[in-house]
């Protein structure tokens, strides 16, 4: 996600505490949620992420999007990523916090705890994310690990959060982070949602770090929705170069993680909400419904058209739902009834 789309968080506002941030552009089956800490609290039961689901990241900060509350992201958003958790600083390597940005309005932590819980009474999944075009947390020995398990988890207790969003774009080390998410969805059990956004790089072949970590934790893993922006043309599952921008570039890429590990319903297509939510790879939402159709049922395919079909495909994911908003909520009202009617 672009940088210049991106103000930083005043470190003032925060806290003193050093926040990661992301510019705009550069992020199973249906798995019952159980309750953390935080519904547990108020006696409610997490709903399923859908067989099919629409991600969307939400704003903590105003970068010129809409700001939001959480209360006000869009009804067809089926997970929210809360962006994003702050890296604590040098010397607690891999232990993160959350930081409430006052510009997006809160009268108090308490008012936005009760937003993540009636979106979740909604239906919908609230998970915090880790990462983003600036953002950096490093994991990468035993202790790292326990650090981000342990911190992680503790956000999940204090906010009530259903999981965690993987959005590293500095370098991953996918034997230690691995252990991190193993080690958290021991805490939080089966009921954890595990949400990635890769860059295209990240997911040319299982000799990645990405594709490997998302290849170690697959029987937890809820869905890894690739970013198909700020890339530039890479190769399909055809050996073919594409361009970004284009029904061929989401399918042909698609479809290297669909015949390399991940089952179908791990795979989402990720779009910026407008042409201001990423510095390249904007389409028309029109162009992502043709690719999950394509993708699905064979159906509205460019040059590229894959032998098979994956009907169980899990959606689509934007940056961000404060760009959507900015933008008459074109993305969400056209993508999300077209996942939710998917087969």
């Amino acid at each position: 996600m672009d940088r210049t789309h991106r103000k930083k968080r005043s470190n003032k506002l925060l806290g003193g505490s050093v926040a990661l941030v992301l510019a705009t552009g550069g992020l199973m089956a249906a798995t019952t949620l159980g309750s953390s800490a935080g519904a547990a609290e108020s006696g409610q039961a997490r709903a399923a992420v859908p067989a099919h689901a629409i991600t969307g990241y939400w704003q903590n900060f105003d970068n010129g999007a809409t700001v939001q509350k959480l209360g006000d992201v869009q009804d067809g958003y089926d997970i929210i990523a809360v962006a994003f958790a702050d890296a604590t600083g040098t010397g607690t390597e891999g232990q993160i916090e959350f930081n409430l940005d006052p510009a997006v309005g809160y009268a108090s932590e308490d008012d936005f705890k009760a937003d993540i819980a009636a979106k979740q009474e909604a239906g919908k999944s609230v998970v915090i994310s880790v990462g983003g075009e600036l953002g950096n947390v490093t994991v990468d020995d035993s202790e790292s690990a326990r650090q981000f398990a342990d911190s992680t988890y503790a956000l999940m207790e204090e906010y009530g959060f259903d999981g965690v969003d993987i959005d590293l774009e500095h370098g991953i080390n996918a034997q230690y982070m691995g252990e991190a998410l193993k080690s958290l969805s021991e805490k939080a059990g089966g009921d954890l949602v595990l949400t990635m956004a890769p860059q295209t790089i990240d997911m040319q072949s299982t000799s990645t770090e990405y594709f490997k970590l998302a290849l170690d934790v697959k029987d937890i893993l809820t869905v890894v929705n690739m970013q198909y922006y700020n890339s530039g043309s890479m190769a399909g599952c055809d050996g073919k170069v594409y361009a970004q921008g284009s029904v061929d570039f989401m399918t042909a890429l698609a479809c290297i993680q669909l015949e390399n590990g991940l089952d179908a319903d791990q795979v989402g297509i990720g779009t910026p909400a407008s042409s201001k939510g990423a510095g390249s790879g904007y389409v028309d939402p029109a162009i992502v419904n043709d690719a999950l159709d394509c993708l699905t049922k064979g159906e509205n395919c460019g040059e590229f058209k894959p032998e098979k079909t994956y009907p169980g495909l899990r959606g689509a994911m934007t940056w961000s739902t404060n760009w959507d908003a900015a933008n008459g909520d074109n993305w969400v009202n056209s993508v999300a009834p077209h996942v939710h009617e998917l087969p």
